[in-house]
């Protein structure tokens, strides 16, 4: 009988870390999207871009993508994938 409870207990566990999971990649995807859209609207209203964003295009015309993408982590606390990302889209 402890072993159903237990195995009943351990599902229910995986089945809450799943859906927390999916729940917080979810929310990613709306806030990336989020960004994006302000990004426009910066853009369209004319508001000055980040000022690392020239730093960050020097780094990769002189070949240092590394050094870029691990300067625009510190600067916006991204992650890897992410920052790698916003480096290819300057």
């Amino acid at each position: 009988m402890t072993e159903i409870v237990a195995l009943g207990f351990g599902v229910s566990v995986f089945y809450l870390i799943f859906r927390i999971g999916a729940q917080m990649s979810s929310l990613n995807m709306q806030m990336k999207k989020m960004n994006d859209h302000l990004d426009r609207m910066a853009q369209h209203m004319g508001l000055p871009e980040h000022p690392i964003n020239e730093e960050l295009r020097e780094l990769v015309r002189e070949g240092r993508m590394v050094e870029a993408v691990k300067r625009t982590r510190e600067v916006f606390g991204l992650s890897l994938v992410e920052a790698k990302q916003y480096v290819d889209g300057l």
